[in-house]
């Protein structure tokens, strides 16, 4: 199973460049209880505040392949994002401090896809020292083994926790009695 995750690509602008505006950094770097590095409300953030860009190299699906094998890993670990059918973003490469922010299964941040940028924002208000999450929901293909569930393990510790970076698997459908098994024919006797 692969699972990638990518970030936007940058163009060269032909007209004037717009103004540059100085962003408040709304957040801090630093080691995580859930996994390595995590990302910290530096000040209190706002639901629906745009917190950070992830960014990073822009290469193909292949490419990601190529470069992280998860077989080949003792353990699941990548900074990448999936931006579209063609494009992953490589947050290892160039990549903003939003590559350090850990999956959650009761996230306080949501990632936006919009104009092939990737924001990261805020669901609910955070207060200031609380780790940044999002659930990573990597794609699921129908064919995870025990060992794909381990590799993809979750640590967030959340009382809701599913305990994966998998998507929620998909709850089989189930079909209603028809309604006549639902009345008693209360005529007959």
């Amino acid at each position: 199973m692969t699972s990638t995750r990518t970030a936007p690509r940058s163009r060269a602008s032909t007209t004037r460049p717009a103004p540059t505006v100085e962003l408040p950094i709304l957040h801090i770097v630093r080691s995580s209880e859930i996994q390595g590095r995590g990302v910290f409300a530096r000040v209190p953030i706002l639901t629906g505040t745009r917190i950070i860009e992830y960014t990073g190299e822009s290469i193909t699906h292949a490419e990601s392949d190529r470069r992280y094998q998860d077989e080949m890993m003792a353990r699941h670990h990548t900074f990448l994002f999936t931006l579209n059918r063609r494009t992953v973003i490589d947050g290892a490469v160039g990549g903003s401090d939003a590559r350090y922010i850990n999956h959650g299964c009761d996230p306080n941040c949501e990632t936006v896809i919009e104009k092939r940028q990737i924001w990261v924002e805020a669901v609910r208000d955070i207060v200031a020292g609380e780790e940044l999450q999002y659930d990573y929901q990597y794609a699921r293909d129908g064919n995870e083994t025990d060992e794909d569930e381990r590799r993809y393990a979750c640590r967030c510790g959340a009382p809701t926790c599913r305990g994966t970076i998998l998507a929620p698997a998909e709850a089989p459908i189930t079909v209603p009695p028809p309604p006549s098994a639902l009345f008693t024919d209360l005529s007959a006797g």
